[in-house]
């Protein structure tokens, strides 16, 4: 089965699906297909590579569950999934990277363009990741913005356009706008600037994350904060505004002012649930983990504004026929709006908040994407208690969080010159 083949099949077959009511609604689940189709595809294996971030093994077993598609998740650190992809391109079908990892990924050939007609949803996507802009008034922020490498001209291209085509790089899954953590019970003062991590009353209690390309510019952050450094973009420094930036934080390492370097979500709970810090960088649903403990943790608005990331789905290059059927099967149910609510209750963003909206109850929507406060309890996908009755969530609404954004996760075209001195940071 060739895929323009089964690209045809496929579209008839759902116009008469729908026009039989063969779709359940609301479930995501597509359903009508020819007997063979729907008994194959139940036999296929999706290897999917990724961060921690979307490799929850709730989402594999649903899956499993309304489409039969078996998902074998992988989840390593960004840069060893950044690697795996690149050096090891027949060890996955499904590559759920970065948007800053396209400008090192997509231009290699490992991963094919994406056909937006067989997005099912397509049009319900967040438009950060088509033009940039959270509405027609947002400011393009800094650095590596999704839709600078969401689209390449052509489906046989690893060029990326200035516009969108029908070619995608990545369909974005999650995404989040990034700040400080905080333990308010131990920090004694308010938090208001991304440089309150370097007061010296919070030394050898402070923690950054250990990520080159997302560390430098919480890095970044800091020092613009101080005023000492105006960088022209943080996302993509001169060489020596990255020996500068460098130069900071040796000098930081060295006296004392971090208790940790961390690199996975774990370390970076750990370290804040125990005490040991009591502010660093920090990702919404670690203080999500942390609370869950009963211990205060604030995920802090900063008036600097936010650092940014996304990410989402590349499909392997190597995939054809039946499996890369499965795969935008796989992606086409992933933005139906179950794994949205999903995302949406650990402190992440759906790409398709439309649909994640009907999955989700009146108050759940109101906490985690209008910034209301609760009327009850709030819990996480496995049931926990994370809020109570009157909470609001850090940093309130959707919009306000996503339109604060300062800078996104950036790949500069001083990469290597960058990774270099954050070694030299590291080996301090």
């Amino acid at each position: 089965m060739t895929g323009t083949k089964s690209k045809i099949s496929r579209r008839s077959v759902l116009k008469g699906a729908a026009a039989l009511g063969g779709a359940a609604a609301g479930s995501g689940v597509i359903t009508g297909f020819p007997t063979i189709w729907a008994q194959n595809i139940k036999d296929i294996v999706l290897r999917s590579t990724s961060t921690g971030t979307a490799s929850a093994n709730a989402i594999a077993a649903k899956a499993k569950e309304d489409l039969g598609i078996t998902i074998q998740m992988t989840a390593l650190d960004t840069d060893s999934v950044n690697n795996r992809i690149v050096t090891q391109p027949n060890s996955y079908e499904l590559a759920d990277i970065e948007y800053f990892s396209c400008k090192k990924i997509f231009p290699t050939g490992v991963l094919q363009p994406i056909d937006v007609n067989r997005v099912k949803s397509y049009d319900d996507i967040v438009s950060i990741f088509k033009d940039g802009k959270l509405t027609p008034d947002s400011k393009l922020a800094q650095g590596t913005a999704p839709h600078t490498v969401s689209y390449v001209t052509g489906q046989d291209s690893t060029e990326f356009a200035p516009s969108p085509t029908e070619w995608m790089t990545l369909i974005p899954t999650t995404y989040n706008a990034d700040t400080l953590g905080i333990r308010p019970d131990l920090v004694g003062r308010p938090i208001t600037n991304w440089s309150d991590i370097m007061d010296p009353a919070f030394k050898g209690r402070t923690a950054i994350v250990n990520i080159p390309s997302i560390g430098i510019m919480d890095a970044a952050m800091i020092l613009e904060s101080q005023g000492a450094i105006t960088y022209g973009d943080k996302g993509n420094m001169t060489k020596e505004e990255i020996d500068k930036t460098a130069a900071f934080l040796i000098e930081a390492k060295r006296a004392g002012q971090f208790r940790a370097l961390w690199k996975s979500f774990d370390e970076s709970v750990n370290l804040m649930s125990s005490g040991e810090v009591v502010i660093q960088s920090m990702w919404s649903p670690a203080v999500a983990a942390v609370r869950s403990k009963g211990i205060p943790c604030v995920f802090q608005p900063l008036q600097e504004g936010y650092r940014a990331w996304g990410g989402g789905f590349g499909i392997a290059s190597h995939l054809s026929g039946i499996e890369l059927d499965a795969a935008y099967e796989y992606i086409n149910w992933y933005l139906s709006g179950w794994v949205g609510a999903y995302l949406n209750r650990e402190g992440y963003y759906s790409a398709n908040m439309t649909s994640a909206k009907k999955f989700m109850t009146e108050d759940e929507w109101g906490f985690w994407v209008e910034g209301k406060p609760a009327q009850g309890d709030i819990v996480s996908p496995e049931g926990v208690k994370m809020e109570g009755p009157g909470a609001v969530r850090d940093g309130g609404s959707f919009e306000e969080r996503m339109g604060n954004i300062a800078c996104w996760n950036s790949v500069m075209d001083e990469d290597r010159h960058m990774v270099s001195k954050w070694n030299e940071f590291v080996a301090a």
